[in-house]
């Protein structure tokens, strides 16, 4: 059994040292928290999205993901978002910066070949409850009495995000919260690291843990499509891959430049029946696939759950990365919390305090020493995230695993990649100009 006694991410102004109990001015039982005490008579807005279906003729791995207008969703999270930061909540003034700075704010890139990202939160790691994780268990049951969403403050939701009964996008600013049905919820999240950082928790009275089904990562992909754009992605980690709390989530947050893992070489090794793509990165420091494309949303939901499923059913940690509005998917096997454990890591990289968890992996490093963020450079994140990295060896085994569980979606195997397929990746930079939802500012990068 191997354990890491680390201090997790506070997510929640709730998330508090075990035995200690902070009071809330309202609800049933004082706390304002989302059981039976306090729920029944609780409402939230109620964002219903219409279900992607194939358009006739079009596959849906051709549509671009571009710069359309404010989409509805998108300018919700911003404003429930920003009504929170701004509101009755006690988040602390680095939530009230994020918000307050975004259309001033600028991208240190590290200059180099693929432009990491920097970014100095110090304090971050500091406001904390102590948990032990075991990090050889990627599956592990859920425990009620540790910290879990259910345990939240209702002033730290946002909105329940569920399908349309009727297949039209629908919105109600005033719903009650059907318990019964299990709404999914977005909630703030009270340690950002960007604009417009949320948790998505899927069917959050079920109290699942922290593993991806079908119908959560459907789920995922729909708020992906729904909010329309580009620099908005969704990540997961899991249970051995640096998530710090056992109850089913994903998070997102606005990015206004691409992801370094966004811009690296891949290379096509199959598709599936349904059109869905899947490549193998190349030459970036972590090993891991993309799967891209398909007929639906659902027959990309369909395959890379069954890929996620696999690696939960074999023990392998993994990370996942939703961007391009839902049609792309990086998933990334990893194992440095084992490493961690084994004494196998180096000491420098441990001093860090970096946690290579969905963000770090994709490219964006959130650094907790000035130190570090003062010597920020491509070959020192290239080095940490060489260390997340499963070998060569190891990776091919995995991808045996998974190509063997996702085998009844009849994939054609590409024998040989073109060069000109390798680098195809190189040109998928985002443009230099993002819309701020809600506003008519643009933000440019420089």
């Amino acid at each position: 059994m191997l354990r890491i006694k680390r201090v997790p991410t506070v997510v929640s102004n709730y998330q508090k040292e075990e035995g200690g109990e902070a009071t809330r001015p309202v609800g049933g039982c004082g706390r304002n928290c989302l059981k039976s005490c306090c729920i029944q008579e609780a409402k939230l807005p109620l964002y219903a999205f219409k279900r992607l279906q194939k358009a006739k003729g079009k596959d849906l791995a051709l549509q671009e993901c571009g710069e359309p207008p404010v989409a509805f969703l998108d300018s919700l999270i911003l404003g429930e978002h920003l009504a929170a930061c701004f509101c009755s909540l006690k988040f602390g003034s680095h939530l009230m910066a994020v918000g307050r700075t975004y259309a001033e704010r600028a991208f240190p890139v590290i200059p180099g070949e693929y432009g990491f990202i920097a970014q100095l939160n110090e304090g971050r790691h500091l406001k904390k409850r102590p948990t032990e994780f075991r990090v050889d268990k990627v599956l592990q049951p859920f425990d009620q009495n540790k910290f879990n969403f259910t345990k939240v403050g209702q002033e730290e939701l946002l909105f329940q995000f569920e399908s349309s009964d009727d297949g039209e996008v629908q919105f109600f600013p005033n719903a009650p919260i059907d318990v019964d049905n299990s709404p999914s919820l977005v909630a703030i999240n009270v340690s950002p690291i960007e604009y417009g950082h949320v948790l998505l928790i899927p069917r959050i009275f079920e109290c699942l843990p922290q593993r991806i089904d079908h119908e959560s990562f459907l789920l995922a992909l729909h708020m992906a499509a729904e909010a329309g754009n580009p620099y908005f992605r969704l990540g997961y980690n899991s249970l051995g891959a640096f998530a710090t709390i056992n109850h089913l989530h994903f998070q997102a947050y606005y990015l206004a430049a691409p992801f370094p893992i966004e811009k690296a070489p891949t290379k096509k090794i199959a598709k599936s029946n349904a059109g869905v793509k899947i490549s193998e990165l190349l030459k970036y420091p972590v090993r891991g696939l993309v799967f891209e494309g398909g007929d639906t949303l659902e027959d990309l939901a369909n395959i890379v759950s069954d890929a996620c499923i696999c690696l939960q059913n074999n023990n392998i940690p993994y990370n996942v990365l939703i961007a391009d509005c839902g049609k792309q998917v990086f998933l990334l096997p990893q194992c440095y919390a084992e490493k961690q454990a084994l004494g196998e890591v180096d000491a420098e990289l441990l001093d860090t305090q970096v946690n290579p968890a969905v963000w770090e992996i994709s490219g964006h490093m959130v650094l907790k020493r000035k130190k570090d963020y003062e010597e920020a450079s491509e070959a020192n994140a290239w080095r940490l995230l060489a260390e997340v990295s499963l070998s060569e060896a190891r990776f091919e085994e995995v991808n045996a695993l998974i190509f063997e569980a996702i085998a009844s979606f009849e994939l054609e195997v590409k024998a040989e990649t073109s060069e000109e397929e390798v680098n195809a990746a190189k040109s998928k930079a985002r443009p230099a100009k993002a819309m701020v939802a809600g506003t008519q500012e643009c933000l440019v990068l420089q």
